[in-house]
């Protein structure tokens, strides 16, 4: 008969990782001063200032009386996160993995943590009021339409006296390719738009959305995901003809909506009116540095042993995070989106 040889096992170091990129909108960290400004509120008060321009000034009467406007934007802190993870003391001895968790930590800030508060950042900033988001497909778009499109956004900004200094472009791997691709076969065409950014970063497109939904954890579901649009009931009692009605169908947690071609009253009691639109594809974000305001208040990150845990023999660890992603009031100048239209 054949030999039967069981042969030795054993643990390599080596995780099986997922690809992850790292963190990319960590470029837009606010300085320590708002840090320290932020460090014992739940809100921030920020300062807004304005005063009038010059005025003629004759030998007889001699200034013109001008004013000062000096009034506060309130701003509040908008991210609460964390997670708990357990390991069973004997799960980890007979694993043979005792450091488990040190791999575990690493392992939840490169693959959650830096993905969802890059995406994060972006959807609120394109979510932000005042900032208009511009549709424009560029899924199919050459090399000569999206530096049209990126010279279009740096000369609205140079024109309103946006500093160029600070001036990051935003843009997807696939968006960059085409530019990287044109300008090598193209050495003699212009891209010098590309100039006009301090910095230019890559944000691959699942962290790159006009609104995104935080996902709370019940029934396993963590993380986040594209936002999904929302409806509610409307409460009309005539039909407006500028608005889009909706009547939904299926079962909780998979409704689906669609729009009313001829409205009626009769109706209105089961329609729904939109509320927030689905999340969308950003092709490209410019934003000004100095016009945002982010950082995290607080993080906490430890692990507990088991003589810690009263009643489990367990390891624990235990993230969170608190902080604030929000834009200057007086800075929107400084923000530029484009998306890919609705779906």
């Amino acid at each position: 008969m054949p030999n039967s040889i069981a042969f030795a096992k054993n643990y390599t170091s080596i995780i099986d990782e997922v690809y992850q990129r790292a963190g990319v909108s960590n470029v837009l960290n606010s300085g320590r001063r708002m840090v320290r400004a932020g460090h014992n509120a739940k809100e921030i008060m920020i300062p807004k200032m304005s005063v009038t321009g010059l005025g003629d000034y004759t030998r007889n009467v001699g200034y013109k009386t001008g004013a000062i406007t000096y009034e506060f934007e309130t701003k509040t802190f908008n991210y609460d996160r964390g997670i708990r993870l357990f390991a069973d003391v004997m799960d980890v001895e007979e694993a043979g993995v005792l450091d488990c968790f040190v791999e575990a930590g690493a392992e939840l800030q490169r693959t959650q943590v830096a993905p969802e508060a890059d995406a994060f950042t972006f959807a609120k900033i394109a979510s932000h009021a005042g900032v208009t988001v511009d549709s424009a497909d560029l899924s199919e778009a050459a090399a000569t339409d999206v530096l049209a499109a990126l010279r279009a956004v740096t000369s609205t900004m140079d024109e309103r006296q946006v500093s160029t200094g600070s001036r990051i472009l935003f843009i997807t791997p696939t968006l960059k390719g085409v530019l990287d691709d044109f300008s090598y076969a193209n050495p003699t065409r212009s891209n010098r738009v590309l100039e006009r950014f301090s910095r230019i970063v890559e944000v691959s497109q699942v962290r790159f959305y006009t609104a995104i939904d935080l996902l709370s954890g019940d029934d396993d579901q963590f993380g986040y995901q594209r936002g999904a649009a929302s409806y509610e009931l409307t409460s009309d009692t005539e039909v407006d003809s500028s608005k889009t009605y909706y009547t939904r169908s299926g079962s909780e947690g998979s409704y689906t909506y669609s729009a009313v071609a001829s409205p009626t009253k009769s109706g209105l009691s089961g329609y729904y009116e939109q509320v927030s639109a689905a999340g969308r594809d950003i092709n490209f974000m410019v934003v000004e540095k100095s016009a945002v305001i982010k950082f995290d208040k607080h993080v906490a990150s430890r692990v507990f042993s088991p003589d810690e845990l009263e009643s489990l023999d367990s390891y624990m660890m235990k993230y969170r995070k608190y902080g604030i992603v929000e834009l200057f009031d007086n800075k929107l100048d400084g923000i530029h989106v484009s998306a890919a239209p609705s779906a």
